[in-house]
């Protein structure tokens, strides 16, 4: 490796790589770093073909200017540190790193044990150290020129006029025979005039999208053939699922949905990363400054879990929280996003004493000039003490009402006494949303959703049949409150088929005509169903995508 390329002193002002006229800042936040080393990659993402230490630190961003370099070069880092899990330090210097504001990467990750900064056959595990580069088998981060945000001209739908169609970018197209070949399953897909057509006449007025943020299967599902098919376990939030296209043709998808006038709301995952527990991988955060971007127990080899998926991100650090807002404001700003879904959106808004409706995060959406005019949701839950806060968010955000959903299935499934809560649920569960000057649309009111059975399979199986996730039927929930009205699965009794029909027109009705705000499960108006898997978050297959 030998390089002509120099390196002064650059500046601090902006984290990420800034391509300037006579080359690029580069700037990274680590607080308990003793060296960061920028590396550069040959345009195939092959070769290294510089190390270059970052000659500057103001605070705890570290940073340089590298003149000569030009957009497009390809990069990572490499950092230095204690390695001392038990005070939260897990650098290692062998292992390259995806910056956390890269806004475009080049290649994918690959699963191999190198991607791990410790040896997996080490009887130590965790404690001990492997070698080896992970450079081969990482993604390399490109730098990109800044852009001014484009005008975009947002539908600006009023919430007591949304409804949100929840659907998956690949889901919800792959299958469909009226998309191009070539455009079924990406995102191009979703601005065929056949899809755009489609939920016009339907007549929503927003499509929330699951996570499209770059995502990584876990190891374990890979073992098994399987992938993260849902997308809820980032390693990048500024950064699209290569899978589904680029950023650009996200864009596009966006500005050809808002011309139909429909809203674009992503699903975000800001609770956890893909790097997951003290036995995970490392691809960025944790290597960078794994004490400051993880929230850590008492010990602090280990992770605080509130999340259930390894790890909780520490976004009551000032340095986490930026990132946050930051990359919120490049999906709306930048892409033009209208509004955000957050997943366990309780761990978010956890204090020291367990959910604060003014920490930081919510006090910082809530201030902002740019959030503060998005649509916000929120998963008011998380499996941390004192997690579920159902009605508990500020004023302005809407919450997934979970009471909705059972005491809905509860009714139409003939359970007894359920009348009485459903009243409370049809008239915009004023008992749990009544509060603080919150508008009768503040309950997010749904049937069924990604997590858990489709509405078809909800009248036809009484149990969950996920035995193709590789988990012998143990995971997915038990309560489902379903109801298969005599027959488990499909039927050829006319009886019953006809019976169930009923039960689903009677459902959505419900639904649609309670106070609140309605949410759609992409597939529920023509009866997809899932085979009786109420947790396919693993299964991109017939399984998923909705047979049109």
């Amino acid at each position: 490796m030998s390089s002509s390329l120099t390196i002064s002193t650059g500046d601090a002002s902006r984290l990420g790589a800034n391509v300037r006229p006579d080359g690029i800042n580069f700037a990274l936040f680590s607080a308990h770093a003793s060296k960061v080393t920028l590396c550069l990659f040959s345009a195939d993402g092959q070769t290294e073909t510089a190390r270059l230490d970052l000659p500057a630190r103001t605070g705890d961003i570290w940073h340089g200017f590298v003149s000569g370099l030009r957009p497009g070069q390809l990069y990572g880092y490499r950092v230095d540190g204690p390695f001392a899990p038990h005070q939260g330090h897990r650098f290692n210097y062998h292992k390259l790193l995806i910056d956390p504001y890269a806004r475009e990467l080049f290649g994918t990750i690959i699963q191999h044990d190198a991607i791990f900064a410790y040896d997996l056959s080490h009887p130590d595990k965790d404690l001990s150290v492997d070698t080896r580069d992970s450079a081969p088998y990482i993604p390399k981060c490109v730098a990109r020129e800044s852009i001014t945000p484009p005008a975009f001209n947002k539908p600006s739908t009023s919430w007591e006029n949304t409804i949100i169609y929840e659907a998956h970018v690949k889901g919800f197209t792959q299958g469909n025979s009226q998309v191009a070949p070539d455009a079924r399953g990406k995102f191009s897909g979703l601005k065929s005039p056949a899809v755009i057509n489609y939920l016009q006449e339907l007549g929503v007025s927003a499509i929330e999208l699951l996570p499209i943020q770059s995502f990584f299967s876990e190891p374990r599902l890979i073992e098994l053939g399987l992938t993260n098919y849902w997308g809820y376990n980032p390693f990048n939030y500024f950064t699209v699922h290569q899978d589904y296209g680029d950023a650009d043709e996200f864009k596009a998808v966006v500005q050809a949905l808002h011309a139909a006038g429909i809203e674009v709301i992503m699903d975000v995952v800001y609770n956890h990363t893909a790097e997951s527990d003290e036995r995970g991988p490392t691809l960025s955060y944790r290597g960078i400054d794994n004490a400051s971007y993880y929230a850590l127990q008492e010990n602090k080899r280990f992770y605080v879990n509130h999340t259930g998926t390894g790890n909780t991100l520490n976004t009551a650090h000032p340095e986490v929280l930026a990132l946050t807002i930051k990359s919120l404001h490049y999906w709306a700003e930048e892409m033009g996003v209208d509004g955000f879904r957050f997943d366990l959106a309780s761990t978010l808004a956890r204090g020291d004493d367990g959910f604060d409706h003014r920490s930081d995060f919510l006090v910082a959406c809530e201030n902002d000039p740019i959030l503060s005019k998005c649509k916000l949701i929120a998963e008011p839950w998380d499996i941390g003490p004192g997690g579920y806060v159902l009605g508990q968010f500020p004023k302005g955000w809407r919450g997934w009402n979970d009471r909705f959903r059972d005491s809905v299935r509860s009714f139409w499934r003939g359970d007894a006494m359920a009348h009485k809560e459903l009243a409370a649920r049809l008239l915009g569960s004023a008992d749990i949303f009544d509060h603080s000057d919150k508008s009768a649309h503040s309950s997010l009111n749904f049937i069924t959703s990604h997590d858990g059975f489709t509405l078809n399979d909800l009248v036809s199986y009484q149990h969950k049949h996920n035995h193709a996730n590789g988990e012998n039927n143990r995971d997915g929930h038990n309560h489902n409150l379903s109801d298969n009205m005599g027959v488990e699965g499909p039927s050829d009794d006319v009886k019953i088929n006809n019976a169930r029909l009923q039960r689903k027109k009677n459902l959505l009705a419900s639904l649609l005509l309670s106070q609140g705000t309605p949410m759609l499960l992409a597939g529920d108006e023509f009866g997809q169903s899932q085979n009786g898997n109420n947790n396919s978050y693993c299964q991109d297959n017939d399984i998923t995508w909705l047979n049109w």
